[in-house]
């Protein structure tokens, strides 16, 4: 009978070929959903100064913070605050096409509640990414 790993000697990230711990492992559920309010939290208080909060200025705002930041810094405020990054799977650059496809998954909110193995979102399968530690 072959011997089964137990469950310590599998990580999220594993499969991806990174660290279990420490810079480039797989950031973890509590650290997402910090930088997500944060962002949200960001944008909402844009909606109010600029728009009244308006609902759907909310969500423009949030997607244009993605995606500049994206862009420009590999994460958002809230990504980049709590020590995150958004990199490519095969390394490299993130290139211009990645942050306006996962912004506009993750806007869609049910590709980022969809998770694999490796705790990356449908929204980062999609586009060939992974959230990861600095």
């Amino acid at each position: 009978m072959p011997d089964r790993p137990t469950p310590s000697a599998d990580w999220p990230g594993k499969r991806l070929g990174l660290p279990e711990r420490g810079p480039r492992s797989i950031g973890r559920i509590g650290r997402r959903i910090a930088a997500l309010a944060i962002d949200w939290g960001t944008a909402v208080l844009i909606s109010i100064a600029f728009f009244s909060y308006d609902a759907l200025a909310t969500l423009a705002v949030f997607a244009v913070a993605q995606i500049v930041l994206l862009l420009t810094a590999n994460g958002s405020v809230g990504h980049l605050i709590l020590g995150l990054r958004v990199v490519p799977v095969a390394g490299g650059y993130l290139g211009v096409w990645r942050p306006f496809a996962r912004t506009a998954l993750l806007c869609l909110v049910i590709p980022a509640v969809i998770w694999d193995k490796d705790q990356r979102g449908m929204h980062d399968r999609l586009c060939g990414t992974v959230l990861v530690r600095r």
